[in-house]
């Protein structure tokens, strides 16, 4: 499920390269592993797991949302 898509997309800051619009899991894996600042926390370890599975088919895309946001939470990246 490359292209399937979150109900609600996610606005997100960063730093060097300002807002970017991430649709769903297949998105938020570019730019979980292209260009998050730390690559070392828990909940980014999970929400790369869990946008894998959900792209995968074995995962709820809104689960692979929230670990998404929590992810950005924990890299103090803003989102709306």
């Amino acid at each position: 499920m490359p292209n399937a898509q979150w109900s609600e997309p996610v606005e997100i800051e960063f730093d060097n390269a300002g807002s970017r619009t991430v649709r769903g899991p297949f998105d938020a894996l570019i730019y979980l592993h292209d260009m998050w600042p730390r690559r070392t926390g828990a909940k980014f370890v999970k929400a790369s797991n869990a946008c894998k599975g959900a792209v995968e088919g074995r995962i709820s895309l809104e689960t692979a949302r929230e670990d998404f946001l929590a992810a950005a939470a924990e890299a103090k990246l803003s989102t709306h």
